[in-house]
């Protein structure tokens, strides 16, 4: 059996990871901790085999007054932590950073490979990459880090930029027909990813995303067919995004290209639970719970 402790208790990967492990209590002792306090320095860490490090900021405010709390959570925590846990004797330490820390990616259609360099467009992602860089050289025989940058994460109960999206899909009657690619990954594989990288004990840099790209009008026709609705898309549009996808990060976020190689994703087993209809029907369904 595996005892593992997932830093943030308010997170929503977090969270997901929990449930799914806790469906195997033979395999897995699932404990979680807040660190929004310094209670957490006091708590023994020795009797843990792999520490989930989740605990950061997103989603929240980037004005410039915000930049030092990114730093200070995001980069100076996760490295406390690592330094803790390899003195306390974990064997296993999984940080779960972003695609972001490539920002906006220009070359090569926005097709992220082995040979593009991050180069983070704000601090949020600049707080992720420098996290990465201080628990690097922690790694040894004895304390293996895995890095996972995963693309957009999605599911039911997730925040972020898909229901701001599945929103509109409700209720838009029209909506653009444009060619792009993102990566994703649902919350289910995941969740699923990381058990795998449990199991084998992993380290290493990961970028799981699901099985198929993902194009926005595609997205958006399969939420509306999800609430029975019919949504048309149509290319008059076009033009117009052509020009201000380059000038707007909203519009960018939306119809840029953003993704892996797929071949950056492989792994030595198959993660992929769900594949994209089946994650969009999970994520929309009036249903509780994952994995169902």
């Amino acid at each position: 059996m595996k005892h593992i402790l997932i830093t943030g208790v308010n997170s929503y990967v977090g969270n997901s990871l929990a449930d799914w492990l806790n469906k195997q209590p033979d395999k897995y002792k699932i404990e979680k901790i807040s660190l929004r306090n310094d209670k957490w320095k006091q708590h023994d860490f020795s009797r843990y085999d792999v520490i989930v490090h989740v605990a950061g900021i997103a989603h929240v405010s980037t004005e410039p007054k915000m930049e030092e709390l990114y730093y200070k959570i995001n980069r100076d925590l996760t490295i406390e932590v690592a330094k803790k846990a390899k003195s306390e004797g974990v064997k296993q330490f999984i940080f779960l950073s972003s695609i972001i820390v490539y920002g906006e990616v220009k070359e090569n259609n926005g097709i992220i490979t082995k040979d593009t360099i991050p180069n983070p467009s704000n601090f949020y992602g600049k707080s992720k990459l420098e996290a990465e860089k201080g628990i690097e050289s922690l790694q040894s025989e004895h304390f293996k880090i895995a890095i996972i940058r995963p693309p957009m994460i999605y599911g039911k109960g997730s925040k972020g930029n898909y229901p701001k999206l599945a929103k509109l899909a409700r209720i838009t009657p029209i909506f653009p027909d444009y060619d792009n690619k993102r990566s994703m990954i649902h919350i289910d594989n995941l969740t699923e990813f990381i058990r795998l990288i449990i199991d084998n004990e992993d380290s290493g840099l990961f970028f799981p995303q699901n099985a198929e790209y993902v194009k926005t009008s595609e997205m958006v026709r399969v939420i509306s067919e999800v609430y029975n609705k019919k949504v048309f898309l149509v290319k008059w549009f076009n033009p117009i995004i052509r020009i201000m996808k380059n000038r707007l990060e909203l519009v960018n976020k939306m119809f840029g290209d953003l993704a892996y190689e797929k071949s950056l994703s492989h792994y030595k087993y198959n993660y992929w639970i769900r594949d994209f209809i089946s994650s969009i029907e999970a994520t929309e369904s009036t249903e509780s719970g994952f994995h169902t």
